[in-house]
């Protein structure tokens, strides 16, 4: 079951990368405090506030994505490599959040309100759970891709570095040679 068309895993992880980096942009938790002008003062904390970590390896998953597309074989092994790391950021921090939401609302609503104390319970929206799958399933596409890496078409050369057989100096141009070739109507640099 291995992804054997590289464009498949590229759209696969951006669109899983770009998920959770908008999943992890909205909010992930509700909760109210108590301040000396309001009794109930309504606290949202984003998932950017909650999990910092999402945001940052949504944007290594797609770095990764990116990177499968320039390099060779093994430049797009590691990318891919790099990318599942991502996921398993991804997934590990929005676990963080869902098995201790009250930190981060603690902290969120020290932000927005000055206060620590929170007058009501902790609401976790669905986004920490699509955050945590966005993650995972970067993971098995990451590894599945790897599995059909070896398949994909080779890229173009302008990013790998050249072999030694075409990094022998060229030959010294020969000024005479080259005014003869042009007399015969040639173009003396076709050959170099």
């Amino acid at each position: 079951m291995a992804i054997r068309s590289r464009a498949r895993a590229v759209v696969a992880l951006l669109v899983l990368g770009a998920g959770a980096l908008a999943a992890a942009s909205a909010t992930w938790l509700r909760t109210s405090v108590s301040t000396a002008l309001e009794p109930e003062a309504a606290v949202v904390v984003t998932g950017t506030t909650a999990a910092p970590g999402v945001a940052a390896a949504a944007f290594v998953v797609v770095a990764g994505a990116l990177a499968t597309t320039l390099g060779g074989s093994l430049a797009r092994r590691v990318a891919l490599v790099v990318a599942a790391g991502g996921g398993l950021g991804i997934t590990a921090s929005a676990v963080a959040v869902l098995l201790d939401a009250e930190g981060p609302a603690v902290l969120g609503a020290s932000d927005a309100a000055g206060v620590t104390e929170l007058a009501s319970p902790v609401q976790v929206t669905l986004l920490p759970w699509l955050a945590a799958l966005a993650g995972a399933l970067v993971v098995v596409v990451a590894v599945l891709a790897l599995l059909g890496a070896g398949s994909w078409a080779a890229t173009g050369g302008r990013h790998e570095r050249a072999g030694t057989a075409e990094a022998r100096p060229a030959a010294e141009p020969d000024p005479q040679a080259d005014w003869d070739a042009l007399s015969r109507g040639t173009d003396p640099s076709s050959d170099r």
